[in-house]
């Protein structure tokens, strides 16, 4: 199984895995008792049913044995047995999880694509787009590339507090802030929201790779 990276931080286990396998190989891994085919065939895209099948075969993995998802009304993954809190991410050719016995924690996962330049206006603030110079200073990946990552991670926090926050009407330019950070390969900043009254900020860890970046945070 191609693991790609697994690593934990007290009490959290994070893993980050890349898709090889075809869906007849994924659901060869799987063993236990679960209604994995009852599942798959409610779903068409074959993409769909490879993320649901790698995620659970990701899952295994980390935890030693096959464990049920179920979902909240509004989406949010849990495990049926209740012995970690979940979240779950998927891109092109990856999927990552992250666990954590004690705390709620929130996960993502996004390629390294273009098109994150047409549509940063639509989820980054004035203030978040004229920090990119400043952001960049010290980062010596180019130009272009650099950029990808900047605005990239600011799409992939905002998901990662999306999903810690669990709200509904979220609106990621006008309700998210990331502060200003320096780019590195992989690091740490700050999110924050105006959504609800709490106001609640999320320390945001990252990490930079030539397919992906991948955030994640626990509150």
């Amino acid at each position: 199984m191609p693991l790609f990276k697994s690593w934990t931080s007290g009490e959290g286990v994070f893993a980050i895995w890349k898709v090889e396998e075809s869906n007849g190989q994924l659901r060869a891994l799987l063993k236990g008792a679960f209604p994995y085919d009852a599942d798959i065939s409610r779903m068409k895209a074959e993409s769909r049913r490879s993320e649901y099948l790698a995620v659970r075969v990701l899952l295994a993995e980390v935890c030693g044995e096959e464990k049920e998802i179920c979902h909240e009304p509004s989406g949010k993954p849990f495990l049926a047995d209740g012995s970690f809190h979940l979240s779950i991410s998927h891109t092109k050719g990856y999927v990552a999880i992250a666990l954590h016995l004690t705390r709620e924690v929130g996960i993502d996962i996004e390629q390294v694509s273009g098109r994150v330049l047409k549509v940063a206006d639509r989820f980054m603030s004035k203030e978040e787009l004229h920090g990119e110079k400043e952001a960049l200073e010290t980062y010596s990946g180019g130009a272009e590339r650099s950029t990808l990552y900047y605005m990239l991670l600011h799409w992939s926090a905002k998901e990662t507090m999306f999903k810690l926050m669990n709200q509904a009407e979220v609106d990621f330019r006008n309700h998210l802030r990331i502060l200003p950070f320096r780019l590195c390969s992989e690091g740490c900043f700050t999110g924050c929201e105006c959504r609800t009254s709490q106001a609640a900020s999320y320390p945001v860890h990252y990490m930079l790779h030539p397919d992906f970046v991948c955030t994640w945070s626990v509150i």
